[in-house]
């Protein structure tokens, strides 16, 4: 699998690859490569680049590197979390920072920042690997598939201490390694060459125990190799076997002949067998019994070759069935949906996981299966007898590990791999020992190791630890978090809580609290002293200013606005709304006789001239029928209540009438989907899907095609496919559990928001969006404790007075949730509910990007961010600039009349090259009441300045 470069949508052009180097440093059974990139930037403007990339099984990032000033600064390891806040924090700024994220399994994601207009940035990335044994040689590997054509391309290998010339096959073909003094050495380069496929070296191995020792300031580690005898037991297979399926989307790009050439194997052994059949993918497919006679598997490979791969993966939502002997998973492992637990096998069976794809999870996998007593078993067209001999066959198994004079002890796999067994660990003596008991041909063997601090040195010995260590680790990685994110930091590498991060400033070091690399150490202490202040009182600061803010928007809800027509307006001079200059906040007088009703100008703001209200727009288009796409299901979307506390009770409420201007594509997919029958619509999608695997508003689309046509389940089967997109984009993440809530699926839409709160813990929207989420799944309690983190962290800049928003919502809910909530943690100052006739809500997924909510009543007066409070009482919450939302529009007591709701593009400030930017906009009658409903509605804009009609509320006189 190639990497892929994920910017340059539309019609600019996209970051190059413009010349690759590699090395490698290959010595006994481990290797070091180090990967050279340089990115070219075609495009008129600077952009940020983020390339994605898979590593295979085994290989570990331990040096990241980013040319600043001409010279590669390393990274170094922080927070994953954190160094995503930093990177989009400094990138705001238009400073350089880098950052290397490990996404899940062995994806990774590289982001660079800036790529100048017609300019290159360089980077470096450095692995390491323990290497896998073919027959007597070590097996080094090394994927080329970087796709297009490069300007420069430059290998060289440098082989040390082989028994023999190592040998070269693959996409380079024949290539001789020369011998140089004690190593042996490949050198290729080409110009205009297109990189592709694997290159594969063989190198003669020793046959004896091998230790290695590693000094560093944390102890002396070691690894020790440790060759058997290549002794197998043929296995007895049971009679009743569990077939696990991955039918996901990514399942498309497993080696499906592969593992049919497998499966072919082990049913032929099985002979006569009952094969229960699971397909795995956003939920479970019904199980299917076949049997298996005399090995003829014909029907159930059928049934396999026939698989729609489709929908994301929830690889832990199955329950084992106690008469099953064992069970086979066959998948990439790269489990994105659901918060489901792997399940517990019962004593005596066994879990063999098959991976055929190269963008896989293997640590997740093999700890599945290691858990059981079963293994991983990689499976390649190369390597189908190998792998047949592995899962029909019992290898030497380590049953018992033990030291003296060594602690830290962590085994690559408890089988061996191929006549290989590699132990890892902590001298704690000079001089020590290892005792290994192994079960081979089903008897026990001890065998005794000595270790010595005097060992040959090796640079990889500590790493490989880490690595071992954090693959065992997987498979319960929730509750090994903190273990994982201190190895990590320990040595420096990308994992799934932690990150590598270069940054250009030393101040931006000291800033984050992030230790700069070695030799900006020194300089950095001195700065972090001087800029050492006393930071005790922010979050009371903040609390403060939150208040004032609730005590203004109480001002304004208890205020009694005119429901008379408009004051004739004086003479204004013309808003100047323009990209460069915007003016932030303007209040008409007519509507506001107190500043301190008004919302405080931002930091931003300009003196502005008063302008006139404007004038009554056109009568907006007769919107389509409300369907039962733009509603949550029943019980999800209103917010059930028996009552509303008394002190905030409001009248009765008006009849007020909602319509939503159905959201409708300009798509060439759009007329199939649409003229499809309700028993067709999926094979069209299906038909439609590969022109289209990129493209989130693709399956947006389709899904609500779908939901018309009453296939709700096939539509959040379709809706899923946006975990498996971009692995760990909040925004597409975001849209996803958006567009679940709108599909009254709560349920499955919070472990999604649950994610992006783990990946996005500095964004404010990260807890309002969980919260909103647990409310629909009137899981009440969980609600409210989410919003009240809204309220209590101080947050950026950009996120003005979000606070108040969420706190609306925290008191909508205590007020209507018809049971008692515990708010003895909160500020009792901020619970006041303030019940609307009408409140809207719009939210986007796209950063850095401004859209604007505009809402014209029945006066003619609209109500945006240059206008925030009307005639009789409209408000607008605070401008979002900057990304996500949400804006607000709150009406107490609403006029009779229509009310247009529209939304606007006004721009954005994205160092990507961005595609349309989804918007969501939920409409609220009644909102704090026991009357409360809502309707929703998703839609896109592209192109700034671009304007929709969203819907209208019609208030019955």
């Amino acid at each position: 699998m190639p990497p892929r470069l994920i910017i340059a949508n539309g019609a600019e052009e996209p970051i190059a690859l413009q010349s690759l180097h590699v090395s490698g440093e290959i010595s006994s059974g481990m290797a070091q490569t180090t990967v050279q990139m340089v990115f070219f930037n075609p495009n008129r403007r600077l952009l940020e680049g983020q390339l994605q990339f898979p590593l295979l099984d085994g290989q570990q990032i331990v040096g990241f590197s980013l040319d600043i000033e001409g010279r590669q600064r390393p990274a170094v390891p922080v927070e994953k979390a954190k160094g995503r806040q930093i990177f989009e924090a400094i990138e705001r700024r238009r400073v350089d920072p880098g950052l290397l994220e490990a996404t899940q399994g062995n994806n990774f994601k590289l982001r660079i920042y800036p790529i100048p207009a017609g300019g290159t940035r360089t980077v470096e990335i450095r692995y390491v690997e323990s290497l896998a044994r073919q027959g007597k040689n070590w097996q080094y590997r090394l994927p080329l598939a970087y796709g297009d054509r490069m300007r420069d391309f430059d290998l060289t290998l440098n082989v040390h201490g082989a028994m023999a010339a190592p040998q070269a096959s693959g996409s380079l073909g024949a290539i001789g390694l020369v011998r140089t003094g004690e190593q042996y050495q490949m050198h290729v380069n080409k110009s205009g060459f297109a990189a592709s496929g694997m290159l594969n070296l063989l190198i003669p191995a020793s046959e004896k125990p091998q230790t290695y020792t590693q000094v560093r300031d944390d102890g002396t580690w070691f690894v020790t190799e440790i060759p058997v005898a290549e002794t197998r037991t043929a296995r007895s297979l049971p009679k009743v076997i569990g077939l696990l399926w991955d039918s996901s989307g990514s399942g498309a790009a497993r080696d499906h002949d592969a593992e049919f050439t497998i499966l072919d194997r082990y049913f032929k052994a099985a002979g006569n067998a009952e094969v229960r059949l699971t397909r795995l993918r956003d939920r479970p497919e019904p199980e299917q019994s076949l049997h298996i006679v005399n090995g003829n598997w014909s029907a159930l490979r059928q049934i396999l070759q026939n698989t729609a791969y489709d929908g994301a993966s929830a690889l832990s939502d199955w329950k084992p069935e106690a008469d099953v002997g064992e069970y086979l998973l066959v998948s990439d492992g790269l489990s994105n949906y659901g918060n489901a637990a792997f399940p517990k096998l019962a004593a005596g069976q066994r879990l063999y996981a098959l991976n055929s794809a190269l963008a896989a999870d293997a640590s997740l996998l093999s700890a599945w299966a290691e858990n059981t007593g079963g293994r991983l078993i990689q499976v390649s067209a190369q390597t189908t007898a190998a792998a047949t001999q592995a899962l029909l066959s019992d290898a030497t198994h380590v049953e018992a590990l033990t030291a003296a004079g060594a602690s830290d002890l962590q085994i690559e796999s408890h089988d061996a791999k191929n006549g290989i067994l590699r132990i890892a660990g902590r001298l704690r003596n000079p001089e020590a020992q290892l005792t290994l008991t192994t079960r081979q041909n089903g008897r026990l063997l001890t065998t005794t190791i000595p270790l010595s601090a005097t060992a040959p040195a090796h640079p990889l010995a500590a790493y490989l630890w880490a690595g071992y260590r954090l693959r065992e680790l997987e498979g319960n990685r929730d509750v090994h978090r903190a273990e994982i994110r201190r190895i990590g930091q320990q040595f420096g590498l990308a994992t799934r809580e932690t990150s590598l991060i270069v940054l250009e400033r030393l101040d931006d070091y000291v800033r984050y609290d992030v230790a700069p690399p070695q030799e900006y150490q020194a300089a950095f202490n001195q700065l972090k002293k001087l800029r050492d202040g006393d930071l005790r009182q922010t979050r009371s600061r903040h609390m403060e200013n939150v208040l004032q803010q609730f005590q203004r928007k109480i001002a304004w809800w208890e205020k009694d606005f005119s429901k008379d027509d408009m004051p004739k307006p004086k003479k204004a001079t013309p808003d100047a709304l323009s990209g460069a200059g915007r003016v932030r906040s303007i209040i008409p007088p007519a509507a506001m006789t107190a500043p301190e009703l008004a919302s405080p100008a931002p930091v931003s703001a300009v003196a502005a001239p008063v302008i006139a209200p404007p004038a009554a727009a056109e009568p907006p288009p007769a919107p389509a029928p409300v369907t039962s796409l733009q509603r949550f299901s029943e019980g999800a979307a209103n917010y059930s209540a028996k009552s509303v506390a008394s002190s905030d009770a409001a009248p009765a409420m008006p009849e007020i009438s909602v319509a939503l201007q159905k959201w409708s594509a300009n798509a060439p997919y759009i007329d199939r989907l649409k003229a499809a029958s309700a028993d067709t619509v999926y094979a069209i999608y299906l038909d439609e899907k590969p022109s289209y695997a990129n493209s989130s508003a693709f399956f947006l689309d389709a899904a609500d095609v779908l939901l018309e046509k009453g296939q709700r389940d096939l539509a959040l089967r379709v809706l899923s496919n946006l975990a498996e997109m971009d692995l760990e984009n909040r925004a597409v993440l975001r849209i996803l559990g958006y567009r679940l809530l709108q599909a009254g699926a709560p349920q499955l839409a919070i472990p999604v928001f649950e994610k992006v709160r783990q990946l996005a813990e500095e964004e404010p929207q990260s807890f309002r969006d969980l919260g909103l989420a647990y409310a629909a799944n009137q899981q009440y309690q969980q609600a409210i404790d989410q919003l009240y983190e809204v309220v209590q962290r101080p947050w950026d800049a950009r996120f003005p007075e979000i606070e108040t928003i969420a706190l609306a919502e925290l008191n909508q809910i205590v007020a209507t949730a018809g049971v008692a909530l515990d708010t003895s943690r909160m500020d009792p100052r901020f619970l006041k509910n303030m019940p609307l006739d009408l409140r809207v809500v719009m939210t986007w997924d796209a950063d850095n990007s401004d859209m604007d909510l505009w809402v014209t009543d029945p006066n003619g007066e609209k109500c945006f961010y240059g206008y925030p409070l009307t005639h009789q009482g409209g408000r607008m919450s605070r401008d979002f600039t900057q990304g996500y939302g949400p804006e607000e529009f709150s009406l107490r007591k609403a006029k009779p009349g229509k009310y247009k709701i529209e939304a606007n593009y006004f721009g954005n400030s994205q160092q990507l090259i961005a595609g349309d930017t989804t918007l969501q906009v939920k409409l609220t009658t009644a909102f704090g009441t026991p009357q409360q409903k809502e309707q929703m509605v998703t839609l896109r804009l592209k192109d700034r300045q671009d304007t929709v009609f969203v819907g209208e509320f019609d208030v019955a006189p």
